[in-house]
């Protein structure tokens, strides 16, 4: 009687440190997705930034040398 209780709290445990290991593993996506999300928007704006900064330059007929 004492192995299959032993197997089954086993299990239990293996089940437990699974879900743990789970949810630290969303905790995570979901840091990493505010991250690139984050890093999208920076990027966005710089592109806008150096398209304004080329239309300025295209515009006084100077270059960059």
């Amino acid at each position: 009687m004492f192995w299959p209780m032993l197997a089954i709290a086993l299990g239990f445990l293996g089940i437990a440190v699974l879900g743990v290991l789970a949810v630290r593993v969303f905790v995570e996506v979901q840091r990493l997705g505010r991250q690139v999300a984050h890093t999208t928007q920076r990027i966005s704006q710089a592109a806008e930034d150096l398209e304004t900064a080329a239309v300025g330059l295209a515009r006084t007929g100077e270059s960059l040398r």
